[in-house]
Formats: C-alpha cells, sequence, structure tokens
C-alpha cells in the first residue's frame, strides 16, 4: 500500500503543478460563468441598430396600425404600396424589412429582409397581430366598450412552483433553474470524465513507449502502477472541482452582498404587483410605495437568486463527488487497459469508440431529461452504470426518490469494482506488451490469464 501511495503523491503533483491545471482551474469558472450568464445577457441586449419596418396591404387595412413602435424599431405604414416594387429596393429606400399583411394568410404574414430578423422583433410582431386579430373578431359580436374590457380583463399569470416534502415543509422553486443545474451536472460530469480518463490513458501510453514502465514494475505491481496512476488523477480532479466550489461561493457571496444587498422579499412582491397592474387601476398612495426602489429585472433576479439557494446544494454536491469518483474510475480502469494494450496514441481509435459512445449517449439523454426528468428512458439510463454518472446528475435537481439514488449508488459501485478488476488483468499483461497490435479478442485472452 506504501508504494500505491507513493505513486499516487507522483502523480498528483506532477499534474497540479502544471501550468495547464492552474489555467484550467481558473479559466473554467470563467468559460462557465460565460455560459450562464454572458450568453442570456447577449439575447436580451441583442443588436442594438435602429430599425425601420415598412408594413404594407392589400388594400384591406383592417389591422390599421396594430403593431406599436418600440425603442429599437420603427413601423412605417404604407398602406396599398406597390410590394414587388418595394421590395427591390427597400434597402436603399432606408428600410430594415417589409412586412407584408393580408387577411387571407391573417397567421402568416411575411417578412422580407436581407438579414434575418432577431427573434424578439418577431415575437413583437406576432403578438401584437394576435392581440388585433383577436380583438378584430370579438368586435364581430357587436360588444360595446370592447377596448376598455380588454383592458380590465387582460393579465399575466405566473404560476410558482412549492416543492412539499414528507415532513410538509413548503420550498419555492423554479424549474428554470433546475434546467439549467441539469444541464450544467450533466455536461460537466461528461466533460470531467472523458477528460481525466484520457489523462490515464495517455500517461500509460507515454510511459509503456519510454520504456519508464519497464524500471517502474520491478519495484512495484503493475495492477499498483495502475491504480496509484488512476487514484493520483482522480485526485487531480476532486481539487479543481473543489476549488471551483469554493470560487462560485464567493462569486454568490459577492453578488448578494453587492447586488442584492438593499432589497427583501417584500419589495419584491410590492414592485412585481406595481409592474403588473393595468392602466385603469389605481396605483398605490406614495405613503404605500416602499423607500426603496427596485427594477421589475432586478426582481426577477433576486427571486431567481432565492429559488437557486433553496435547491437541495448538500445533496447535489455529495452526489457529484460520488458520482465523478466511481465514474471516473469505471471509465478511467478502461482508459489505462486501452493505453497498455498499443503502442502509440495512434493505435487507441479501434478501441475508443466502443467507450466513448455510452458516455455521449449519455450526455444526450441528460439533455431530454431536463424535459422530462422522470420518463422511463431517463430512469434506466440513470440506473445504466455506463451512463448513470451523467443522467443522474440531470435528474437530480428535479427530485429523485432516495431508493433511486441508494439503488443507482449500489450499481455503480459494483460496476467500477468489477470493471477495475478486469482492467488490472489486461493492464499487467500489455503493459510489457511489445511490437504485436492487439484486439479485443487478444484483450479477451489476457483476461482469462491466471497466475
Amino acid at each position: 500500500m506504501n508504494k500505491v501511495s507513493v505513486i499516487i503523491k507522483r502523480e498528483y503533483l506532477t499534474r497540479v503543478r502544471k501550468k495547464s491545471f492552474l489555467v484550467m482551474t481558473i479559466l473554467a469558472p470563467l468559460l462557465m460563468a460565460s455560459l450562464i450568464i454572458i450568453m442570456p445577457a447577449m439575447m436580451v441586449t441583442g443588436n442594438k441598430e435602429f430599425k425601420k419596418i415598412a408594413v404594407i396591404d392589400d388594400g384591406a387595412n383592417i389591422y390599421g396600425t396594430a403593431i406599436p413602435d418600440t425603442k429599437d424599431a420603427d413601423f412605417i405604414y404604407l398602406g396599398n404600396a406597390d410590394k414587388n416594387a418595394l421590395i427591390q429596393n427597400f434597402d436603399s429606400a432606408g428600410y430594415y424589412a417589409v412586412l407584408y399583411i393580408s387577411p387571407k394568410s391573417e397567421n402568416s404574414p411575411i417578412i422580407y429582409s436581407k438579414k434575418q430578423p432577431p427573434i424578439m422583433l418577431l415575437d413583437h410582431i406576432s403578438g401584437s397581430l394576435e392581440k388585433e386579430i383577436e380583438k378584430t373578431r370579438l368586435l364581430q359580436y357587436n360588444i360595446e366598450n370592447l377596448d376598455s374590457i380588454l383592458k380590465q380583463i387582460r393579465t399575466q399569470v405566473v404560476p410558482v412552483t412549492k416543492i412539499v416534502d414528507e415532513a410538509g415543509k413548503q420550498t419555492e422553486t423554479s424549474t428554470g433553474i433546475a434546467m439549467a443545474l441539469a444541464y450544467i451536472g450533466g455536461f460537466v460530469m461528461y466533460m470531467l470524465v472523458f477528460m481525466f480518463g484520457a489523462q490515464v490513458m495517455r500517461g500509460v501510453i507515454e510511459e509503456k513507449v519510454s520504456r519508464v514502465v519497464e524500471v517502474i514494475v520491478s519495484s512495484v505491481k503493475p495492477v499498483q502502477l495502475m491504480m496509484g496512476k488512476i487514484i493520483g488523477v482522480a485526485l487531480v480532479g476532486l481539487t479543481q472541482f473543489m476549488i471551483w466550489v469554493i470560487l462560485t461561493m464567493g462569486a454568490v457571496a459577492v453578488l448578494k452582498s453587492v447586488v442584492l444587498k438593499k432589497t427583501n422579499m417584500t419589495e419584491i412582491t410590492q414592485n412585481i404587483t406595481q409592474s403588473v397592474m393595468t392602466e385603469n387601476q389605481t396605483p398605490a398612495p406614495a405613503s404605500a410605495t416602499p423607500a426603496t426602489q427596485i427594477s421589475p429585472e432586478m426582481a426577477e433576479f433576486s427571486k431567481l437568486f432565492d429559488n437557486a439557494m433553496n435547491q437541495n446544494w448538500p445533496l447535489i454536491i455529495l452526489s457529484f463527488i460520488f458520482y465523478f469518483i466511481t465514474g471516473y474510475l469505471l471509465y478511467a480502469s478502461v482508459f489505462a487497459a486501452i493505453g497498455s494494450a498499443v503502442d502509440n496514441e495512434t493505435e487507441t481509435q479501434q478501441f475508443m469508440l466502443p467507450v466513448t459512445i455510452p458516455i455521449i449517449l449519455g450526455l444526450i439523454v441528460a439533455m431530454g431529461t431536463m424535459q422530462n426528468p422522470e420518463s422511463p428512458l431517463s430512469f434506466w439510463f440513470s440506473m445504466i452504470p455506463l451512463t448513470s454518472p451523467i443522467v443522474m446528475m440531470a435528474r437530480i435537481p428535479f427530485g429523485v426518490p432516495a431508493w433511486q439514488i441508494i439503488l443507482s449508488m449500489s450499481l455503480m459501485v459494483v460496476t467500477f469494482l468489477a470493471f477495475v478488476w478486469m482492467a488490472a488483468k489486461v493492464y499487467r499483461t500489455g503493459i510489457l506488451m511489445y511490437g504485436k497490435k492487439a484486439s479485443w479478442k487478444e484483450m479477451w485472452k489476457w483476461l482469462r490469464y491466471t497466475g
């Protein structure tokens, strides 16, 4: 055991001291933050180029000026203009696009543009026309004061989800937060297992090609060498993960103290209530208005922040550590066996496909799990050990019964022990085998060797 610990220490210190480890440890959280923050921010801000859009119809003029202007776009109503002539030169006339509306195809207005219109512009056009079409159809019933009635009944419904545990305690949650955690958990698990498993394989190949392994196995058993290498790299991965957790917790603390320090749930509730009041409702008196005003965007952000904090973080973190260790040991043992059976990295291609298919398949199922975490496909793939580290991490944010987690973990332990045992038998033979191309049939023979 002392020899294994020496190998573990060597593998761990060698990799932790590399500049690439430090760079990835700091860079990975930044990249993850860019996925979570920068991409949604880009979708919200979008292209701020001001747009003039020409709106024409076929002469019916039944929708009038149904589409209101926005801060980024003006809608110029040209009535029954020559559509074909305008389409030919709308760009030179200073228009971003031409919108053609016809009662014959009111559900499918046509937008002519030189560029792909942004999704927010399309949503504004479709939403405005939908309301106008509904109003036009209601007018056919000769309803008096229709505009006033529509303003009074118009409302917005935002469901609030609350999880009720066995003790009856209610906790407000967010499906959007759960989906984000499912995506991050599944993808990070896939990335770490594959990345560190491949590191083990490359390390084995390098030592075999340089003949260093012949010197090492004169002092330790091949199985001890393999386990030392696998555990050493696993500790590197856990170190990196724990640093990420600490950095994330620090970022959350800073965000909470700087951005949300002046908000509380009373202010948020009052702000949201005021933001959805209709024009005909009487606003609250000035004395009832809270002293500290926050924007609706900040109120929504604060609410999402609180929902994120309501997640079962101890279960998520502990489950991630368990599935990373067992999933990594399972795949790293296979990668180590493959590395011992070949003389260079090029020869690994014939063995990699059967190994990578379950990992990729698990990631695909995990993406679908975000839509339906209780589906039979998600359940079985969270039980199968080759895919459960990825799929189960995508299910846990939505809530998984304890017996399913226990069963999945038990199967993982049994399977990774079996894989390590089989990989060790292949490794002890393949690590000293040179000049002969291995095959699956040859590796099967090595599994049956005794002694």
